[in-house]
């Protein structure tokens, strides 16, 4: 399912300047017979989305799998072949103990930017594993016409808003992720994407 917001949809802004989202709007809405969601965070620590998800959450894991991929940490790679080889599983290892089926939402953000593309496969199942029937997976997927900002960073100002603290200048080192990639990747369920001005799309995969 492909949204286009009309004429109120999120601009390019300054860092720090609240961007209203239509894709957290129904999330939020769909969730709203979910008194006391299960929820994982994958991004950076920032206190403005602890406070907004602590409020709304039974039950808060974080595992920041965002850090270790833009610090390229040298540990989740295997350089003894001819290529390079990157371990997913050490990785996984970022996360708290989850059991499986448990979570209504996992906020991946940009994640999907940042992962070597043979890699993704394994993390959307492996995220599709943790969530409910139902469940929804949250994430930005930049445009295939923007080359750079693949260390862009996000908070969540409120339930429906988040800033964007940081735009980014790295360069992306793989190509984008098209919704026609993720929609073959998720083994049950449907996409629901949102376009905005400011590059990045609002993609929801619900289980």
């Amino acid at each position: 399912m492909l949204v286009r917001p009309g004429r109120s949809a999120t601009t390019p802004s300054s860092e720090g300047s609240p961007l209203p989202s239509f894709a957290l709007r129904w999330l939020w809405q769909y969730l709203e017979d979910v008194p006391r969601p299960q929820l994982l965070d994958c991004g950076r620590l920032h206190a403005s989305t602890m406070r907004v998800l602590l409020a709304r959450c039974g039950r808060l894991h974080r595992g920041d799998l965002v850090s270790p991929l833009e610090r390229h940490e040298p540990a989740l790679w295997d350089r003894s072949g001819k290529s390079p080889l990157f371990l997913t599983d050490l990785l996984f290892d970022h996360l708290p103990d989850i059991s499986a089926g448990s979570l209504s939402v996992i906020f991946a953000w940009q994640l999907f930017d940042l992962v070597p593309r043979d890699a993704i496969a394994d993390l959307v199942l492996r995220f599709h594993s943790l969530i409910e029937p139902g469940g929804v997976l949250f994430c930005l997927l930049r445009e295939p016409r923007l080359d750079k900002g693949a260390d862009a960073d996000w908070q969540l100002e409120d339930l429906t808003e988040m800033i964007r603290t940081r735009e980014g200048a790295k360069q992306s080192t793989s190509s984008a992720l098209t919704n026609s990639d993720l929609d073959r990747l998720i083994p049950t369920g449907s996409v629901k994407t949102f376009l905005t001005r400011s590059g990045w799309r609002e993609v929801l995969v619900v289980k």
